[in-house]
Protein backbone atom coordinates (compact mmCIF):
# COMPACT_ATOMS: atom_id res chain seq x y z
CA UNK A 1 0.00 0.00 0.00
CA UNK A 2 2.66 1.93 0.88
CA UNK A 3 4.93 1.65 -2.57
CA UNK A 4 1.55 2.43 -4.04
CA UNK A 5 1.58 5.63 -2.28
CA UNK A 6 4.69 6.73 -3.12
CA UNK A 7 4.85 6.34 -6.27
CA UNK A 8 1.59 8.13 -6.64
CA UNK A 9 2.94 11.30 -4.98
CA UNK A 10 5.70 10.98 -6.66
CA UNK A 11 3.90 10.63 -10.20
CA UNK A 12 1.97 13.87 -8.90
CA UNK A 13 5.01 15.54 -8.13
CA UNK A 14 6.53 14.84 -11.60
CA UNK A 15 3.03 16.35 -13.10
CA UNK A 16 3.29 19.29 -11.31
CA UNK A 17 7.09 20.10 -12.54
CA UNK A 18 6.14 19.09 -15.72
CA UNK A 19 3.12 21.91 -15.50
CA UNK A 20 5.86 24.46 -14.25
CA UNK A 21 8.49 23.48 -16.72
CA UNK A 22 8.72 26.63 -19.45
CA UNK A 23 12.00 26.36 -21.18
CA UNK A 24 10.79 25.10 -24.58
CA UNK A 25 8.10 27.36 -25.19
CA UNK A 26 9.67 30.20 -26.42
CA UNK A 27 11.40 28.15 -29.22
CA UNK A 28 8.17 26.77 -29.99
CA UNK A 29 6.32 30.26 -30.16
CA UNK A 30 9.53 31.70 -31.92
CA UNK A 31 9.22 28.82 -34.44
CA UNK A 32 5.76 29.66 -35.23
CA UNK A 33 6.17 33.38 -35.57
CA UNK A 34 9.39 33.88 -37.96
CA UNK A 35 7.61 32.72 -41.22
CA UNK A 36 4.93 35.50 -40.69
CA UNK A 37 7.24 37.40 -39.54
CA UNK A 38 9.44 37.16 -42.83
CA UNK A 39 5.99 37.10 -44.58
CA UNK A 40 5.26 40.67 -42.97
CA UNK A 41 8.89 41.92 -43.57
CA UNK A 42 9.04 40.80 -47.59
CA UNK A 43 5.28 42.28 -48.23
CA UNK A 44 6.29 45.53 -46.15
CA UNK A 45 9.77 46.45 -48.40
CA UNK A 46 7.93 45.54 -51.67
CA UNK A 47 4.60 47.76 -51.03
CA UNK A 48 6.87 50.66 -49.51
CA UNK A 49 9.33 50.27 -52.81
CA UNK A 50 6.34 50.07 -55.31
CA UNK A 51 4.32 52.92 -53.02
CA UNK A 52 7.73 54.84 -53.32
CA UNK A 53 7.68 54.62 -56.90
CA UNK A 54 4.96 55.47 -58.20
CA UNK A 55 4.99 58.98 -56.02
CA UNK A 56 8.11 59.54 -58.36
CA UNK A 57 5.75 58.56 -61.34
CA UNK A 58 3.90 61.66 -60.34
CA UNK A 59 6.39 63.94 -59.64
CA UNK A 60 7.98 63.01 -62.83
CA UNK A 61 4.65 63.64 -64.93
CA UNK A 62 4.11 67.26 -63.21
CA UNK A 63 7.75 68.26 -63.63
CA UNK A 64 7.86 67.64 -67.33
CA UNK A 65 4.57 69.50 -67.97
CA UNK A 66 5.38 72.32 -65.58
CA UNK A 67 8.86 72.70 -67.27
CA UNK A 68 7.31 73.14 -70.20
CA UNK A 69 4.27 74.98 -69.61
CA UNK A 70 6.81 77.51 -68.42
CA UNK A 71 8.58 78.64 -71.79
CA UNK A 72 7.13 80.55 -74.43
CA UNK A 73 8.75 78.43 -77.15
CA UNK A 74 10.54 75.13 -76.88
CA UNK A 75 13.36 73.23 -79.62
CA UNK A 76 14.57 69.78 -79.46
CA UNK A 77 17.50 70.73 -77.14
CA UNK A 78 15.17 71.76 -74.78
CA UNK A 79 13.26 69.36 -74.86
CA UNK A 80 16.15 66.84 -74.08
CA UNK A 81 17.10 69.11 -71.44
CA UNK A 82 13.68 69.12 -69.97
CA UNK A 83 13.48 65.19 -70.23
CA UNK A 84 17.19 64.76 -68.56
CA UNK A 85 15.36 66.85 -65.48
CA UNK A 86 11.97 65.39 -65.07
CA UNK A 87 13.60 61.64 -65.18
CA UNK A 88 16.33 62.69 -62.85
CA UNK A 89 13.55 63.01 -59.84
CA UNK A 90 13.30 59.08 -60.16
CA UNK A 91 16.69 58.92 -58.41
CA UNK A 92 17.57 56.33 -56.76
CA UNK A 93 14.99 54.13 -59.15
CA UNK A 94 16.47 52.68 -62.73
CA UNK A 95 15.35 55.41 -65.21
CA UNK A 96 14.94 53.01 -68.12
CA UNK A 97 12.27 51.50 -66.55
CA UNK A 98 10.16 54.71 -67.62
CA UNK A 99 8.79 56.08 -70.36
CA UNK A 100 7.32 59.65 -71.03
CA UNK A 101 5.57 62.00 -73.68
CA UNK A 102 4.88 65.33 -73.52
CA UNK A 103 2.08 67.03 -76.10
CA UNK A 104 0.45 70.31 -76.24
CA UNK A 105 -3.39 69.81 -77.01
CA UNK A 106 -5.23 72.40 -78.45
CA UNK A 107 -8.92 72.35 -77.06
CA UNK A 108 -11.25 74.24 -80.54
CA UNK A 109 -14.37 76.12 -80.62
CA UNK A 110 -16.33 72.32 -80.45
CA UNK A 111 -13.98 71.36 -77.28
CA UNK A 112 -12.67 68.68 -79.12
CA UNK A 113 -9.07 68.67 -78.09
CA UNK A 114 -6.40 68.06 -80.90
CA UNK A 115 -2.62 67.23 -80.32
CA UNK A 116 -0.79 70.27 -81.60
CA UNK A 117 3.01 68.46 -81.08
CA UNK A 118 4.26 65.63 -79.44
CA UNK A 119 7.61 64.58 -78.37
CA UNK A 120 8.70 61.18 -76.48
CA UNK A 121 12.30 60.42 -74.95
CA UNK A 122 14.50 57.78 -73.77
CA UNK A 123 17.59 58.09 -71.91
CA UNK A 124 21.04 57.07 -70.46
CA UNK A 125 22.07 56.82 -67.14
CA UNK A 126 25.38 57.25 -66.04
CA UNK A 127 25.79 57.16 -62.47
CA UNK A 128 23.77 60.83 -61.47
CA UNK A 129 23.60 61.92 -65.16
CA UNK A 130 21.09 61.42 -67.11
CA UNK A 131 21.13 62.18 -70.89
CA UNK A 132 17.90 62.18 -73.38
CA UNK A 133 16.89 61.48 -76.66
CA UNK A 134 14.16 62.77 -78.30
CA UNK A 135 12.24 60.06 -80.16
CA UNK A 136 8.40 59.61 -82.28
CA UNK A 137 5.09 59.76 -80.18
CA UNK A 138 2.66 57.61 -80.04
CA UNK A 139 0.97 60.39 -80.63
CA UNK A 140 0.71 62.09 -84.24
CA UNK A 141 -0.33 65.82 -85.38
CA UNK A 142 -4.26 66.13 -85.27
CA UNK A 143 -5.07 63.18 -83.14
CA UNK A 144 -7.98 63.75 -81.38
CA UNK A 145 -7.50 62.97 -77.33
CA UNK A 146 -10.18 62.61 -74.60
CA UNK A 147 -9.61 65.32 -71.66
CA UNK A 148 -11.09 65.71 -68.20
CA UNK A 149 -14.36 67.90 -69.19
CA UNK A 150 -13.21 70.35 -66.42
CA UNK A 151 -10.57 71.28 -69.22
CA UNK A 152 -12.70 71.77 -72.21
CA UNK A 153 -12.18 75.84 -72.33
CA UNK A 154 -12.81 76.43 -75.79
CA UNK A 155 -9.92 77.92 -78.00
CA UNK A 156 -7.13 77.24 -75.15
CA UNK A 157 -4.16 75.21 -74.66
CA UNK A 158 -2.81 72.64 -72.77
CA UNK A 159 0.30 71.04 -72.21
CA UNK A 160 -0.13 67.08 -71.64
CA UNK A 161 2.60 64.75 -69.81
CA UNK A 162 2.41 60.93 -69.66
CA UNK A 163 4.57 59.19 -67.91
CA UNK A 164 4.36 55.17 -67.62
CA UNK A 165 7.00 52.68 -65.03
CA UNK A 166 7.41 49.37 -64.85
CA UNK A 167 7.71 48.58 -61.77
CA UNK A 168 9.65 44.99 -60.92
CA UNK A 169 9.86 44.23 -57.28
CA UNK A 170 13.05 42.39 -55.48
CA UNK A 171 11.21 39.47 -53.94
CA UNK A 172 8.40 39.20 -56.42
CA UNK A 173 6.84 37.10 -54.28
CA UNK A 174 3.57 39.39 -53.36
CA UNK A 175 3.81 41.39 -56.37
CA UNK A 176 4.34 39.38 -60.02
CA UNK A 177 8.11 39.04 -61.26
CA UNK A 178 6.99 40.39 -64.39
CA UNK A 179 6.00 43.92 -62.52
CA UNK A 180 3.20 46.35 -62.38
CA UNK A 181 2.77 49.01 -64.82
CA UNK A 182 2.24 52.11 -62.76
CA UNK A 183 1.14 55.55 -64.93
CA UNK A 184 -0.07 59.17 -64.21
CA UNK A 185 -0.42 61.83 -66.51
CA UNK A 186 -0.52 66.01 -66.25
CA UNK A 187 -2.19 68.91 -67.76
CA UNK A 188 -0.96 72.46 -67.37
CA UNK A 189 -1.80 75.36 -69.06
CA UNK A 190 0.92 77.78 -70.78
CA UNK A 191 2.41 80.28 -68.03
CA UNK A 192 3.96 83.03 -70.11
CA UNK A 193 1.78 82.86 -73.43
CA UNK A 194 -1.18 81.29 -75.12
CA UNK A 195 0.53 78.53 -76.74
CA UNK A 196 4.03 77.01 -76.31
CA UNK A 197 5.05 77.13 -79.70
CA UNK A 198 7.76 73.94 -81.06
CA UNK A 199 8.98 74.08 -84.50
CA UNK A 200 6.21 77.01 -85.62
CA UNK A 201 6.01 80.80 -85.32
CA UNK A 202 2.44 81.10 -84.37
CA UNK A 203 -0.10 79.07 -82.41
CA UNK A 204 -1.16 75.84 -84.13
CA UNK A 205 -4.90 75.36 -84.64
CA UNK A 206 -4.66 71.81 -86.09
Amino acid sequence: MRALVKIWVDARRCGERLARDRSGIAATEFAFIVPLMLIMFFATVELSAGIAVDRKVTLVSRTLSDLVSQATTVTDSDLKNVFSASYGVLSPYATNAAQATISEVYVNQASVAKVQWSKAATVAQNGSTVTATLTSSSRSQGDTITIPNGLKVANTYLILSEVTYLYQPTVGYFVAQAGVNLTDKSYTRPRQSTCVLYGTSSCPTY
